[in-house]
């Protein structure tokens, strides 16, 4: 409210400036028959009091006529000034700057991931994106939690994600991923459907808290939709049946100081002589210590241990296994 306020006296600020130029230009153009140069010539060093020397001796009407243009515009300018002070002092201004700042950064990306919502789960997916080098736009409407960003320069931003405008504000139509995060699945069957409309091309990964919103999520457009309390419960069930398998696998991470990581190598940006050979060919064990997994085809079929002698066709995936410094090497390599 106090927003609204200092804008509309700012807006009037410039209004009665503006008004009080024109009416200057014109008295002196229609009541004293000066020409345009020498009206707008004489409203200005009359408005700003300057105290350059008039066009012509004035005149008794023209001396009136300067007199309540000078008292006009003194008012006007103090009440201007003012305004502006207000609205410095209150932060708006340089939120304004902010704001365009970001949003400038943000027209500049292209298949970046938008993070709809800044709660666990967001936070969580920030964080894993970040670890791997990607960029990410962040939607939240919570003030403390936007400060929290921008204290983090992190790109944000601040609005209803379930709206166009705050969506297409974050680059949807550029972005290669998004993930809902936000607490009510409505809300996010609402961002499914809507960035699905804005990008067909955009991967969608959705939040669920209720197994009957799962399916309305997949026909609304998600890829994947993920619930965070079932996949807890099953993994802490798991951890009775084969404890040391779950283990292993936690140890597994895609970034991080632990002993055994993953990557996923796409075929396209291997160099061309790699492409319609085999894994032999392609000798990462020997060149970096890594191990091939698993391999995706272009029917999204995936082959877990696959032999040595499988093509590498485009379109592929590989993915690979192994010691933090091996996938570093591995990354310097493709």
């Amino acid at each position: 409210m106090i927003r609204i306020v200092l804008k509309s006296r700012l807006y009037k600020a410039f209004f009665f400036t503006g008004l009080i130029f024109s009416i200057g230009v014109l008295g002196y153009l229609l009541f004293f028959d000066y020409s345009l140069i020498d009206a707008f010539y004489m409203t200005v060093i009359t408005v700003t009091t300057v105290g350059f020397g008039e066009v012509h001796p004035f005149s008794t009407e023209e001396k009136v006529f300067t007199t309540f243009l000078i008292l006009s515009s003194l008012f006007t300018f103090g009440y201007a000034v003012s305004s502006f002070s207000e609205y410095l002092i209150s932060g708006d201004f340089f939120q304004q700057l902010k704001i365009k700042r970001v949003q400038k950064q943000i027209e500049q990306l292209e298949g970046h991931t938008i993070v709809c919502g800044f709660g666990r789960n967001g936070k969580q997916a920030l964080a894993k994106l970040k670890s791997y080098k990607r960029e990410v736009v962040i939607i939240e409407k919570d003030k403390e939690l936007i400060k929290h960003l921008d204290e983090n320069r992190v790109l944000n931003v601040e609005g209803d994600a379930t709206s166009d405008e705050t969506l297409l504000k974050a680059g949807i139509e550029k972005a290669k991923y998004l993930i809902t995060a936000l607490p009510s699945d409505a809300d996010n069957l609402f961002v499914v459907l809507t960035a699905s409309q804005l990008n067909k091309k955009c991967k969608i990964i959705s939040r669920a808290s209720k197994e009957t919103t799962y399916s309305k999520l997949k026909i609304a457009g998600a890829h994947n939709v993920i619930m965070p309390d079932k996949l807890g419960g099953a993994h802490m069930a798991s951890l009775v049946v084969t404890p040391d398998v779950i283990e292993f696998v936690d140890r597994l991470t895609i970034e991080g100081d632990t002993t055994a990581n993953l990557e996923e190598v796409a075929i396209n940006d291997l160099p061309k002589e790699y492409l319609n050979k085999t894994i032999l060919d392609l000798d990462l064990r020997k060149k970096t210590g890594c191990t091939v997994i698993g391999y995706k085809t272009l029917n999204n079929e995936y082959i877990i241990n696959p032999d040595a002698s499988l093509k590498l066709e485009t379109n592929g995936n590989l993915i690979v296994l192994g010691r933090p410094e091996q996938i570093d090497k591995l990354r310097e390599l493709f």
